[in-house]
């Protein structure tokens, strides 16, 4: 059955879907090294519209990200490895740890230097990190837009040819 012939069995307006959006992870280059030394990623579904980023994070033992305010929820679930926030050192998260992050919580991401392996985490972040120096100056913002634009500049510098991910629509008149 096609999905157009399932659409028209229900009861309401739906958007029209001619294939299933998906990708596989195996199939994305990991970006090495792409915000600093033994902090890699692969770019699953970025909006910038939107504000929604989805990514998965690989962390090298002792990598430690500056302090960092959301501006939306944040969706963490670690599938390898450990880490820690720095100000609840109690409570680690390990392989089968889901996190929700509620907007505006601010804290620094660390991975132990006695973690064994590399640590990897899918996140699914709405807004953007704020980043900020120890002294608490500005350092950065992390949002889909970055994303896209470190994928890019990742993917040229690292020889990798263009990435596939999943992305949001783009904004353009209804008429165009």
């Amino acid at each position: 059955m096609t999905a157009e012939l399932t659409a028209n069995k229900v009861p309401v307006v739906s958007l029209p879907q001619t294939e299933l959006l998906t990708v596989h992870v195996n199939e994305i280059p990991v970006l090495k090294d792409s915000l600093g030394p033994g902090i890699d990623f692969q770019p699953l579904f970025l909006d910038p519209e939107v504000g929604v980023w989805v990514i998965i994070g690989t962390f090298a033992p002792g990598v430690e990200l500056p302090i960092h305010l959301h501006t939306g929820p944040v969706h963490g679930y670690t599938l390898k490895g450990e880490w820690i926030y720095k100000e609840y050192p109690d409570q680690p998260q390990t392989a089968g740890s889901y996190l929700y992050e509620p907007a505006s919580s601010v804290h620094t991401f660390a991975v132990p230097e006695t973690t064994t392996e590399p640590t990897v985490v899918l996140f699914i972040v709405y807004g953007a990190n704020v980043g900020f120096t120890d002294e608490g100056q500005f350092h950065s913002v992390l949002d889909a837009v970055t994303v896209q634009k470190l994928t890019e500049d990742c993917a040229r510098a690292q020889g990798l040819g263009a990435i596939r991910y999943l992305t949001g629509g783009t904004a353009k008149f209804s008429d165009a």
